[in-house]
């Protein structure tokens, strides 16, 4: 029986037909996403389902969806969408992560000369006719400085773009090399100095619990007299009760929002400000992007439905279906070794290496460094994916170099990763055992044999009496349940190290109780996702 797809939002009918040129079978009904009712009735019936943004994918419509296989979603952004609930019932959700950026980098460009030269309130009052020249008096582009917070796909385009209009880029970005910043042609710096530099900021980051009010009242307050501020992005980065407060004053001359804290926006404390330009979250609308997001979407979910492959998925593994059994837990190991070095280096990364030893070494390397990438960056950047964390990584400038070798330990095989950064080197290895679990082997260069949890406690001290004791009357007493507590040193009275699989999440005035303890460093919770 060939696979049946749902369009419930707005796509083209060059898209459509790619599905029945593919062999699918397609139902296209564009204003169903806005009835949940409806959908959840019949949903399913569907192997598949192809969504704009209308169309709100929640924990409730997953549950009445017992065939359904893959959710496409034509466009980068997939709040709409519960992944947590979709990756419990097997769920593969893609995107398309890149066909939107030109796009939306030139309406953050657009955004910027109608707030230096205040093109709506001219245009508004021209047209009502008005003849009020002096009251609209601009600012020029060239020469002053351009502040992008977030140098990735989108953001370096901007960066191109301004360095075209003879503006002088600076960008702060975690994941941006020096190197990178000096091919790009921009010059990189902490988001302190660009505020104090930048006449005009630009944000281009995802909405993460890191970059959530990056722009807030104290950042604000921080930024030069007189500038102006574009955010394309999302949502929430900036305060905007905080800003708006700040254009009043005079501190900031003005500002242009594509996209609002709540959408749609009917109302906003930036709304009827002086200087203040808005549009309706316009930064993917164009013919181009829309068609390019539309076929894409739909080359994907036919390849997956009919073929098995997998592409831009954000929560599976870009691998073919005969490789999926072998491969799965290997990924699984990679993503692990990844998010916890994520997790716990805070520089900018300089280089990467990964080694495969053994059996790994024979496997389809490629889809298992991708995981690792995909795993080390998504603590910055929630919706990356195995086919966009190798783009992201090259874009930044980060050296990434594989080994592969015969087998040299006890273990038939296993990953190491090691990264390192302006200071430091950092080193986690792991492999999977017959159970099909991964688990963690060696943590700078430190041997231990520890179980993966959702929740983890990482610990580094110095090798003393007494600190099993210590921390576990300290979790005990604030009631976390320790399910496994492994430890290692590299010698006696050493630097040692200890991994705990606690039952839950642990509030972070645990975590400053146990770094308390004169011989602790460092006490950090870790998150996985394991199922």
């Amino acid at each position: 029986m060939a696979p049946r797809v749902l369009v419930s939002d707005e796509l083209s009918e060059t898209a459509v037909q790619i599905f029945r040129d593919r062999g699918v079978e397609v139902d296209f009904e564009p204003q169903l996403g806005k009835d949940k009712d409806r959908l959840l009735e019949v949903i399913g019936r569907y192997d598949g389902l192809a969504i704009r943004s209308a169309t709100k994918v929640t924990e409730k419509i997953i549950e009445g969806a017992k065939n359904l296989k893959v959710v496409g979603r034509a466009g980068i952004g997939v709040d709409n969408v519960d992944i947590p609930a979709a990756s419990r019932r097997g769920i593969i959700v893609m995107n398309t992560p890149f066909g939107n950026s030109i796009t939306t980098a030139e309406h953050a460009i657009a955004l910027m000369f109608a707030v230096a030269r205040q093109l709506p309130a001219a245009d508004t009052s021209t047209q009502a006719g008005k003849w009020e020249k002096s009251k609209f008096m601009g600012v020029e582009i060239t020469g002053k400085t351009l502040g992008v917070i977030g140098a990735g796909n989108i953001g370096s385009i901007v960066c191109a773009r301004a360095i075209g209009l003879k503006m002088h880029v600076v960008a702060y970005d975690p994941f941006l090399s020096k190197e990178r910043a000096e091919e790009m042609g921009v010059t990189k710096v902490e988001l302190e100095e660009l505020l104090a530099r930048a006449d005009f900021i630009t944000l281009h980051v995802p909405m993460t619990d890191k970059t959530r009010g990056i722009l807030n009242k104290e950042a604000l307050a921080k930024t030069k007299p007189g500038v102006r501020i574009i955010n394309c992005a999302r949502g929430g980065l900036v305060d905007e009760a905080a800003l708006a407060e700040a254009i009043k004053s005079g501190h900031v001359a003005g500002a242009a929002f594509d996209v609002f804290e709540v959408e749609p926006a009917r109302e906003s404390p930036l709304f009827g400000l002086p200087n203040v330009v808005c549009t309706p979250h316009l930064g993917a609308s164009t013919t181009e992007a829309q068609e390019n997001v539309a076929l894409q979407v739909a080359e994907q979910m036919s390849d997956y439905l009919v073929k098995g492959a997998v592409s831009n998925a954000i929560n599976m593994p870009s691998i073919t279906a005969e490789e999926a059994p072998i491969l799965k837990p290997f990924i699984r190991l990679a993503d692990v070794l990844g998010a916890f070095v994520g997790q716990v280096t805070e520089e900018p990364i300089k280089e990467i290496e990964i080694l495969y030893d053994g059996v790994t070494a024979n496997m389809n390397t490629r889809a298992l460094t991708s995981a690792v990438l995909a795993g080390l960056i998504r603590p910055q950047v929630a919706d990356v994916n195995m086919v966009s964390a190798p783009i992201m990584i090259k874009e930044k400038g980060i050296v990434l170099s594989e080994v592969k070798r015969d087998k040299t330990g006890v273990f038939d095989g296993y990953i190491k990763l090691t990264v390192t950064t302006e200071s430091m080197t950092r080193s986690v290895a792991g492999t999977v055992f017959s159970d099909g679990k991964p688990r963690f082997i060696q943590i700078k260069g430190i041997n231990l044999d520890a179980d993966v949890g959702s929740h983890m406690i990482y610990i580094t001290n110095t090798d003393v009496p007494g600190m099993i004791g210590f921390i576990g009357t300290t979790l005990g007493t604030a009631g976390v349940n320790i399910a496994n507590f492994q430890l290692g040193r590299d010698k006696q009275g050493g630097d040692a190290i200890a991994l705990l699989y606690v039952d839950g999440e642990v509030e972070d005035g645990v975590l400053t109780q146990l770094t308390a303890h004169q011989a602790i460093r460092q006490a950090k919770l870790l998150t996985f996702n394991i199922d």
